[in-house]
């Protein structure tokens, strides 16, 4: 099963990304009437990634058409210098949002070992990208309620733990 497919498999979603208006930047307002009831789970999305130190950067990408959120996490590093990765993309769906993690391949065991809900693990092992040996192990976790928070947080830490 495809790793894109995650949320479909667990909760019938619409397919219908939105936030495709360049000049119309993903505020409270505009994200509110997007997520309609799940907008509190998303609040409460955000005040999780913050005590977790990820800062989310909305921008419009023309290669998809759309506004994405990039999940950052920054640090100083060794010599002082300011650093800083890619935890997670973030996009806006009818009634939901999807969190999208990528994994080097080589850690993709350490990810399915993570305590992590078991549903998320068995279409993770199940996923193209493993079964097809691919670069990256993308992880898409669609997101309308509480039921995934915590699976969700525990793949952020993990990949912030590989910087």
């Amino acid at each position: 099963m495809n790793l894109e497919n995650i949320g479909q498999a667990l909760h019938p979603l619409s397919k219908r990304q939105l936030l495709r208006e360049k000049n119309i930047y993903p505020d409270d307002s505009v994200l509110k009437e997007a997520l309609k009831q799940a907008f509190p789970y998303y609040q409460k999305f955000l005040r999780e990634i913050s005590q977790h130190e990820i800062d989310l950067d909305w921008r419009y990408y023309h290669d998809g058409n759309a506004w994405l959120g990039k999940g950052l996490y920054r640090w100083k590093g060794k010599r002082g210098g300011a650093k800083e990765i890619t935890v997670f993309w973030l996009s806006i769906w009818e009634g939901y949002y999807k969190v999208t993690l990528f994994f080097p391949m080589k850690v993709a065991q350490e990810v399915i070992h993570l305590p992590i809900d078991d549903a998320i693990k068995q279409l993770i092992q199940n996923s193209d990208s493993i079964i097809n040996q691919r670069k990256n192990l993308p992880v898409t976790i669609n997101l309308c309620s509480f039921e995934y928070l915590e699976t969700v947080m525990t793949l952020i830490d993990y990949k912030k733990s590989l910087q």
